[in-house]
């Protein structure tokens, strides 16, 4: 069994560990725990870890966040995985920091790159990982927040809650969508 689970962020060094990338952050300590490398190929970087009997096809679309339909509906196709078996994992400035929320879908609300993958496989009908950013930022300043890097006390916070949406990834190839949010969104 296939799975996708495809982490939201931008791609380079002004990017890394800012709010934005919490997607790509995920991803890339699933990959680093496996000690699986990644590969650039067509609109991604692509790496494959295998978890009770599974292949995690691991993505980081390299779109730019705001494309991400393209880099998602591309590896779909290509890997012929199902929108069931694909899994987004993106920051959230409505959840409070290290806040995580599964959903089998849901509205792109404020996020652009959400709303381009909505726009691009014509549903909202797909499992996506909510990862809380915070909002803490004055009226008009969203941008400058998303783009910012957490800070060190931010981090020490984050950490944590990173292993907890790899579980929850885990938990989500292995039992299903509705036994993962039962057992995870009130933590």
């Amino acid at each position: 069994m296939k799975y996708l689970i495809i982490g939201l962020g931008n791609v380079g060094g002004k990017y890394e560990k800012t709010r934005h990338n919490i997607g790509f952050m995920v991803v890339d300590t699933i990959a680093e725990q496996a000690k699986a490398a990644w590969q650039i190929d067509r609109h991604a970087y692509i790496a494959k870890v295998k978890f009770k009997g599974r292949t995690l096809i691991l993505v980081k679309p390299t779109t730019l966040m705001n494309l991400s339909g393209k880099a998602v509906k591309y590896w779909m196709d290509k890997e012929k995985v199902p929108v069931e078996k694909t899994l987004i994992i993106t920051d959230d400035i409505d959840l409070e920091m290290g806040k995580l929320r599964l959903r089998p879908k849901g509205s792109g609300g404020s996020h652009n790159g959400m709303t381009h993958i909505i726009e691009t496989l014509g549903t909202n009908e797909f499992p996506r990982l909510r990862f809380g950013i915070g909002s803490d930022f004055a009226k008009g300043y969203q941008v400058e927040y998303v783009l910012s890097r957490f800070s060190k006390s931010e981090i020490k916070e984050i950490e944590p809650r990173i292993d907890l949406a790899i579980e929850i990834v885990k938990s989500f190839v292995t039992v299903g969508i509705n036994q993962t949010m039962n057992e995870y969104n009130s933590r």
